[in-house]
């Protein structure tokens, strides 16, 4: 059991892919004690998948009515429970809210998907590209002239999905323990990468961010908020909005007495004009040269590094950012806690480890496995 804030928390994890793992990363982080329960008979389990770091595995036959009693008796001592399975699975299988809350009611019952459990889109299939092409955030991102650029699966799957996931458990037992009962989350990936857009929303409809990609402010459009290549072919990134930083920026370049420069906000039909400046200026120096002049002031610059090079940045390593377990190098814990501080609680697990010692904790008698061994449920 770790000892972040969730100490204390049971959560019993049903085996998926993408964001439901990553909500139980988070959980698991921060201290809760993450059961997963995997498909009897599976292979896999390796140190290099990272996202299901920190949890115990148990294999069972849900097909095996033993084995969903055993589920059952698991989730009548589990805090919290997370699925990410199409909506109307989980209560095929005889273990839907309506059946498992009659057993445990202060359960909190944590339903991951990419279209929410209703709606017309609710059973068909996607991927992330999908959910954040549905609710904007794809059309935004990209440049002038050019097609959507996919962010990874970042912002669906991980931002407007796991992120929002992990913080309904997390608001969901804070109200259980206030109310006595738990409740059923509805957290779908359109919800959410719709709701990380709320400032662009307001931004359009106020009339200030064009629905044309690449000319707006944070979307490349704007010269002082953009990424320009170096003179050793690496990149490098610029977001002087703010005017103290924008003037930073021009003092730097030795453009401070240039009037061309002025009023950098207003004057948004000179950004493309400026935009070719920079990319010449940025191409006279290198990467590290660059980041000798700009590195730590005001200018709000940044080097673009690599995932191999993030772990080596002198910033990184102070603060452990990247860390290193079982020899793969992985993002730590975050965010970080004062008095109860998280950790990781180690490598991923291969399927089917844990089976009996985890039954054992959970309260299962050695009777109760072997009877289950007998029935071909584990």
């Amino acid at each position: 059991m770790g000892s972040g804030p969730l100490s204390g928390i049971k959560v019993i994890e049903f085996a998926g892919i993408g964001p439901g793992p990553f909500t139980s990363m988070l959980l698991s982080d921060m201290g809760a004690d993450v059961v997963r329960i995997d498909r009897k008979g599976a292979r896999g389990g390796s140190k290099f998948d990272v996202t299901s770091r920190g949890r115990r595995s148990v294999a069972l036959d849900l097909k095996n009515p033993a084995a969903v009693e055993t589920c059952l008796k698991l989730l009548e001592k589990a805090d919290v429970l997370v699925e990410g399975f199409r909506p109307g699975v989980m209560e095929r299988l005889g273990l839907g809210p309506d059946v498992v809350m009659k057993r445990n009611k202060n359960l909190v019952y944590g339903r991951m998907t990419g279209w929410g459990q209703y709606g017309m889109m609710a059973n068909a299939a996607g991927h992330d590209i999908n959910y954040i092409s549905l609710t904007g955030p794809l059309h935004a991102i990209g440049r002038r002239g050019e097609k959507p650029v996919p962010p990874l699966n970042l912002v669906g799957d991980f931002g407007g999905g796991a992120l929002y996931l992990a913080l309904g458990i997390c608001a969901a037992l804070v109200e259980a323990g206030r109310s006595g009962e738990g409740q059923v989350i509805d957290a779908a990936m359109t919800d959410g990468s719709a709701s990380l857009m709320a400032m662009m929303y307001g931004f359009h409809a106020a009339g200030i961010m064009s629905t044309n990609r690449g000319t707006n402010m944070l979307d490349s459009g704007a010269h002082f908020y953009d990424v320009y290549e170096t003179s050793d072919k690496q990149y490098v990134s610029i977001g002087s909005i703010e005017p103290q930083f924008y003037a930073i920026l021009r003092e730097k370049l030795g453009l401070t007495d240039d009037p061309e420069w002025d009023n950098h906000m207003s004057n948004q039909a000179g950004w493309p004009v400026l935009k070719e400046k920079l990319i010449t200026i940025f191409k006279t120096k290198t990467r590290d040269e660059w980041c000798q002049i700009m590195e730590g002031t005001d200018i709000c610059f940044a080097p673009v590094l690599s995932m191999a090079e993030a772990k080596d940045h002198p910033h990184n390593k102070e603060r452990e950012t990247i860390v290193e377990i079982d020899g793969v190098a992985q993002p730590n814990v975050a965010p970080r806690f004062s008095r109860t501080p998280s950790k990781i609680q180690g490598s991923a697990p291969v399927i089917g480890a844990h089976t009996e010692s985890a039954l054992k904790d959970w309260g299962f008698s050695d009777g109760d496995i072997a009877k289950l061994k007998e029935a071909e449920a584990i």
